[in-house]
């Protein structure tokens, strides 16, 4: 079964992440919507060199490969200020949301429920309706303010999926180290997959 997946793409570094995420659920066959904040299509150009277009955002910005067509028929693009969009309501049903990677603030308006815009609502729609949010900041050092914002998130019933790679499948790559968390991300989600090779077993 196709499953229904929402991702905002946020100004924290980890641009890498979220582009891999995109292109996995993409593969997978999942039916995703794709919001992205004004910061976080300047971290993807800093980090990856990707020019988006948030006013004329096309598939192919986030990816350096030519894009499928069946894909891309299934990536339905909001604007971040487009609180009309299908996933600002409750009564529009998805199988969960990540915000990849989730900035500081973000988390903040998030826990405190000060929405400003689409992703803000989205993740808010999320936790309102107990689906499953997975919120996956990439911040060091962490202060009092985003352990607490953490917690209060926790709470409420997010999964705070910080990106931490693990080290024990012996990554030679850093496209190793991406996948170890998208692929943990991907399991919240309930999105098959094979990028990384799981404790105890001897493929991937």
């Amino acid at each position: 079964m196709n499953r229904r997946i929402v991702v905002a793409i946020t100004g924290a570094s980890g641009a890498a992440y979220a582009a891999r995420l995109v292109e996995v659920l993409r593969s997978a066959g999942c039916e995703l919507h794709l919001t992205i904040s004004a910061a976080g299509r300047d971290v993807l150009k800093h980090e990856l060199g990707l020019e988006v277009d948030l006013d004329a955002f096309a598939p192919a910005m986030l990816s350096s490969g030519a894009a499928d067509a069946e894909h891309s028929a299934r990536l339905h693009y909001h604007h971040f200020r487009d609180l009309m969009a299908p996933v600002a309501s409750g009564s529009f049903r998805t199988d969960g949301m990540a915000v990849c990677p989730c900035s500081c603030a973000t988390l903040g308006a998030i826990v405190h429920g000060t929405s400003v815009n689409l992703i803000h609502r989205a993740a808010e729609v999320h936790l309102k309706e107990r689906r499953r949010l997975v919120l996956v900041p990439r911040e060091t050092p962490l202060s009092v303010l985003h352990l607490e914002n953490m917690r209060r998130a926790a709470e409420a019933g997010a999964v705070l999926l910080p990106a931490m790679p693990g080290f024990y499948h012996r990554p030679q790559t850093i496209a190793e180290l991406v996948d170890f968390i998208v692929g943990r991300i991907c399991d919240q989600l309930g999105v098959d997959h094979s990028l990384s090779r799981r404790w105890g077993e001897t493929t991937a």
